[in-house]
């Protein structure tokens, strides 16, 4: 089992994220890229539907992000499940996880980024909370698109968010960082798991580079206490791939209405 030491487990409390080293080893990296490599030449309804004759103006119409591909795809359901990565999840958590979603982004250049955004307004776990967990599949930075994250903004509450740049961002909401807190970047390689707490301000850059995807493999948890969830993240998994349904919460959040985009990132 991986275990996290008391320092990373402290890093994770007072900062709202950690990142992990290697977390996956080259052949999982491998399986992950050959898994979505195909996926991305299909389409398939409800989950990726490119346009695969799309022209340079927009990459992200031929290359939309995957949703929940571990609905149809047992490597993506495994890999959700990823040992050494609820074995993390589980000491981050204090108990053990669920897992609710995954994604995968293709990133190409020129795409646009994520204005930031806080996860647990979509997830809406309760009691409790998410945690993201961020795989890198090809080397992150900033010049292709890489994280950004607003340190010990974990403690701060859900708010509800204005609306994003649509020039710099693909999605709508925008989350603004307090004064006293600014957003940093998080470099990353291949392999490498970025984890942070669902209330934490993140989001990411547009991809600058020439010639570089900046695909990622990312899934939100719960903790296993939780009573409910926002209805679009069920079922959940066990470890063991076993289902949990959790009551679907209703809660319109600080916008007193549903949120209009039901997933994150």
């Amino acid at each position: 089992m991986f275990a996290l030491t008391e320092e990373q487990k402290k890093h994770f409390e007072e900062e709202g994220y950690l990142l992990v080293k290697g977390l996956f080893d080259s052949n999982d990296v491998e399986t992950i890229e050959r898994t979505f490599e195909e996926i991305g030449n299909q389409t398939i309804p409800g989950h990726f539907v490119p346009d695969l004759n799309a022209d340079a103006s927009d990459p992200l119409k031929r290359y939309p992000r995957v949703m929940h591909p571990h609905r149809f795809n047992e490597t993506a359901k495994a890999y959700m499940l990823h040992q050494p990565v609820m074995d993390v999840l589980r000491d981050l958590f204090g108990e053990e996880p669920l897992a609710a979603q995954s994604m995968f982004y293709y990133k190409p250049p020129g795409s646009r980024g994520q204005a930031l955004h806080q996860d647990n307004f979509y997830l809406k776990v309760e009691p409790g909370n998410c945690i993201a967990a961020w795989t890198a599949i090809d080397v992150v930075d900033e010049e292709n698109g890489g994280l950004l994250v607003v340190p010990k903004t974990n403690t701060f509450d859900i708010v509800c968010p204005d609306e994003a740049d649509r020039n710099e961002s693909f999605t709508t909401h925008y989350v603004k960082p307090p004064k006293d807190r600014k957003a940093i970047p998080v470099a990353m390689d291949k392999g490498d798991v970025l984890f942070f707490n669902g209330n934490l301000i993140h989001g990411s850059y547009r991809n600058k580079s020439k010639d570089r995807f900046r695909r990622s493999f990312i899934c939100h948890y719960a903790n296993s206490s939780a009573v409910s969830i926002g209805a679009h993240y069920r079922p959940l998994y066990r470890a063991d791939g076993s289902e949990v349904m959790l009551e679907a919460n209703p809660d319109g959040g600080p916008c007193g209405i549903e949120a209009a985009s039901p997933y994150v990132h």
